[in-house]
């Protein structure tokens, strides 16, 4: 009997502490028509191997990592990336963070055939719900 008890006591607490992991993942709404992009170097533009990529939103507001505010968010770059990460998630070590807000940076890559995309994160650096990303843009480092 004392261990129904026990376990009566104890599964209002297991349950809230469930709901409050799910909704901490929850993804943060992103507004109809929001669109992230590349604005330079352009789609098959031949670079250097130091390119400054700078970064185009519209529809949405730029705000650092940590603070929650709607309709903001924070850069992250994949490059060369095969595929998209996991959408639910924080965005790990596949992208590069620009967790200050930044909105452009100048990078150095090897030569040959890279990609580029972008994907916006929230302030835990979750994508968005729906997810905001760029088109992934090809470029040539002579």
């Amino acid at each position: 009997m004392a261990h129904l008890l026990k376990t009566l006591l104890i599964l209002p607490l297991l349950l809230i502490s469930s709901a409050q992991a799910d909704e901490s993942q929850q993804r943060a709404p992103s507004p109809e028509g929001a669109r992230l992009y590349i604005i330079s170097p352009a789609d098959g533009e031949t670079v250097s191997k130091m390119v400054t990529v700078k970064f185009g939103l519209q529809g949405m507001g730029v705000s650092p990592a940590g603070l929650d505010k709607a309709a903001t968010g924070h850069h992250h770059l994949i490059i060369d990336g095969e595929k998209l990460p996991d959408l639910n998630k924080p965005l790990g070590n596949e992208v590069i963070h620009f967790g200050g807000g930044q909105t452009e940076k100048t990078i150095e890559l090897t030569e040959g055939k890279h990609t580029l995309q972008l994907i916006l994160g929230d302030y835990r650096h979750i994508p968005h719900n729906p997810p905001v990303i760029s088109e992934k843009i090809t470029i040539f480092v002579k």
